[in-house]
């Protein structure tokens, strides 16, 4: 069995730390309708940094320090500790026990994901790790999946791809992989239940899911 995890909203309950630490920052920068903008990165979760500073110029314009914000941005987080998602470590120890090739493929920086599953005792469990600066092409180009396929020396077609985010499914959608919906902040709509392949509550659900397709 294959199996890719995206991190953020997936291992980690760290999106609503993101969207915090936007929201508090929004009005030393004078951003008046914070609202729009948050809609618009509630959208894109799942996107590279790259990508997300392009979606904030098209609402503040290019005069926005972007930047500094951003900094200012992960000086609260990093007072953060997040918790990892209930039944991380069942899931991972019964992959490993099965056998299974594990990769992650998350749109964070390399430095930011190393440092988190570093943290977490996590490294280990994974085999290839690919991330946003590694790519060209953010979410939901599916590059970033098709890259870890790559990297684990296998099909795309026999992955399982276990994301929390719209960009994420249509991404692993479009990798033409065995796309795992596991909610965290938003819902999946209408388009999102038509891509994915199942849409779980959590990651011990996902495990009984990959079971009963292991004994098939």
């Amino acid at each position: 069995m294959n199996v890719i995890f995206d991190m953020d909203g997936v291992i980690f309950d760290s999106e609503r730390a993101y969207v915090g630490a936007y929201k508090k920052l929004a009005p030393k920068y004078g951003m008046e309708d914070f609202e729009v903008v948050h809609r618009a990165c509630m959208d894109s979760i799942g996107v590279t940094r790259q990508k997300t500073k392009e979606i904030f110029f098209s609402y503040v314009g290019h005069e926005f320090d972007y930047d500094s914000y951003r900094e200012d941005v992960q000086e609260e987080l990093n007072k953060t500790e997040y918790e990892l998602k209930p039944g991380v470590f069942e899931l991972f120890d019964w992959l490993k026990e099965t056998g299974a090739r594990i990769a992650l493929a998350s749109s964070t920086r390399e430095v930011s994901v190393r440092k988190s599953l570093g943290h977490a005792g996590l490294t280990e469990y994974f085999d290839q790790i690919i991330c946003g600066d590694m790519v060209s092409h953010s979410k939901p180009h599916p590059e970033i999946f098709l890259t870890a396929a790559e990297r684990l020396g296998v099909a795309p077609e026999t992955c399982y791809i276990i994301e929390d985010s719209y960009n994420g499914v249509r991404a692993a959608h479009a990798a033409g992989a065995h796309a795992i919906m596991v909610p965290d902040i938003l819902q999946p709509d209408e388009e999102i239940r038509g891509l994915a392949e199942v849409v779980l509550p959590s990651l011990f659900e996902v495990k009984e899911y990959l079971e009963s397709k292991l004994n098939v």
